[in-house]
């Protein structure tokens, strides 16, 4: 352009351009990804192998947003692509791992309230049977089948036990009964943490169990060491 003096003006205007690449934000991907996959139910089971998990994963989507943030068309496609394969990875994990479990003194104990007889337990049972309240009546029927092994010395008191722990341990001195406390024991895990509904067929199976193991001789360990 010529100015006063016969001087050219340098043209320093830029023409608009359409093609400057769009940096698509990665942010909803990673959160997403970090807020699973950090949950720290998974940290306690295979802390090492998870963390690297997810760092070697938020690295690649990181890679992957760059490139597509450099060639502009299909940001929305490759967000939708990431997000699914984040899904997928989320997924992966969990069946590697398994339903994250709760501490055993807590969530899982057996005995969630105050200390009750086996007696009082059965009766409580029994209520919730007549009710149609199959879940409680199955726990508390598979409680009194505890407190009553420990009321005989069977077992020994323990805060925390957990259902699958108590079948275990009287399974050793009731061997003729193990399979059958490790069937209650699953039902009652099944009704309590499993979202499974009891039904009278269930709770039936335990009450008979209860009854048999009242009566059931246990398996003395032999104290002679092998002396003749």
């Amino acid at each position: 352009m010529s100015g006063a003096g016969g001087g050219t003006t340098a043209d320093l205007s830029f023409p608009a351009r359409d093609d400057i690449p769009v940096d698509i934000s990665r942010v909803p991907a990673r959160e997403a990804a970090e807020r699973e996959l950090s949950d720290p139910v998974y940290g306690e089971n295979e802390p090492n192998l998870l963390q690297r998990a997810l760092d070697d994963f938020l690295d690649w989507v990181g890679g992957v947003f760059d490139g597509w943030s450099g060639s502009g068309p299909g940001g929305t496609v490759g967000l939708m692509v990431v997000l699914l394969l984040a899904a997928a990875l989320i997924g992966g994990l969990w069946w590697r791992l398994g339903t994250p479990r709760r501490s055993a003194s807590t969530a899982d104990s057996l005995f969630s309230d105050g200390p009750r007889s086996a007696a009082e337990h059965r009766s409580r049972a029994e209520s919730h049977a007549a009710a149609g309240r199959w879940n409680e009546a199955v726990q508390e029927r598979m409680r009194a089948i505890v407190r009553a092994l420990e009321e005989r010395a069977l077992l020994t008191p323990r805060p925390g036990r957990t259902a699958d722990e108590a079948a275990a341990d009287a399974g050793r001195s009731l061997p003729s009964h193990a399979g059958e406390l490790r069937a209650a024991a699953r039902s009652f895990d099944d009704v309590t943490y499993g979202g499974r509904t009891g039904d009278q067929d269930m709770y039936e199976r335990i009450r008979r169990l209860d009854a048999a193991v009242e009566s059931a001789e246990p398996l003395l360990a032999d104290t002679s060491g092998g002396a003749s």
